[in-house]
């Protein structure tokens, strides 16, 4: 296999601190050596997350083997995992906000068409269904852990809590319509079709979409880490994947 230099574009500051979880974990398991130091697995960590490159591929560069290049990527993902905000912790983080956008992503993976749980007839294909909470301004504040594709958004909101969070919290929530019957402080845009609409209802949803937009944004920055666009991995991990991204990206912005 072939090796040549490359570039990861995640900041400095992102692997600062996932080098010193990592130095972190290894005192306290009273690790002695390892092929890679810390830093180095961190930026093996790095590059698999935000470039989404194989296991062997990254092995190669980084001259160690396949199976301890998936070891150590396996144990600084639990370590990020750790770390991400729970939702308790996201709402109380945007109360001081005056309202806060909800949607859910499809993270496709790949998967045959006999796995209908997976299977997402409004994106029509295999993935798992991922909740975002963002900010008014469209910064990622949250996300949920992974459901099968075939979940909708609004059975995935409720079986998270997100819902009965935000409206025990009051915080006001802009949501679209794949959220109808939340209730709560969750607000969709008026349902029917277009051309049965009063002009105040179409008034009111042109400002609802001007204004839920927004979360794309959020989404954007979740599938900014190339690793998410296409999982080959077991779905039993995927949760642990995104909770580490989320760790990356709030550590980032800080």
């Amino acid at each position: 296999m072939l090796v040549y230099p490359s570039g990861v574009d995640v900041s400095s500051s992102a692997l600062r601190f996932l080098s010193a979880k990592l130095r972190q974990r290894r005192r306290e398991l009273g690790t002695r050596w390892r092929r890679l130091s810390a830093g180095r697995q961190a930026l093996l960590t790095l590059a698999h997350l935000r470039n989404g490159h194989p296991y062997a591929q990254l092995a190669a560069g980084f001259d160690i083997g396949t199976t301890t290049a998936y070891r150590y990527i396996t144990e600084a993902v639990e370590v990020l995992a750790a770390l991400a905000p729970t939702l308790a912790e996201a709402v109380r983080t945007a109360s001081s906000r005056a309202f806060v956008l909800l949607d859910g992503t499809l993270l496709p993976i790949d998967r045959m068409a006999a796995d209908r749980p997976y299977y997402s007839g409004k994106h029509k294909k295999h993935g798992m269904n991922a909740q975002v909470i963002a900010d008014p301004f469209g910064r990622l504040l949250w996300a949920s852990p992974a459901l099968p594709g075939a979940v909708h958004d609004i059975r995935a909101a409720r079986e998270h809590g997100i819902v009965d969070a935000l409206t025990n919290a009051g915080i006001r929530c802009w949501a679209d319509k794949g959220y109808r019957g939340a209730g709560g402080t969750v607000r969709i845009p008026f349902w029917g079709r277009w051309e049965t609409l009063a002009a105040g209802q179409k008034a009111v949803n042109r400002s609802h979409a001007k204004i839920r937009a927004l979360v794309e944004q959020a989404v954007a920055t979740l599938k900014s880490w190339r690793l998410l666009r296409k999982l080959r991995c077991s779905t039993t991990r995927i949760t642990e994947l995104v909770q580490a991204v989320l760790t990356l990206h709030l550590t980032s912005s800080e």
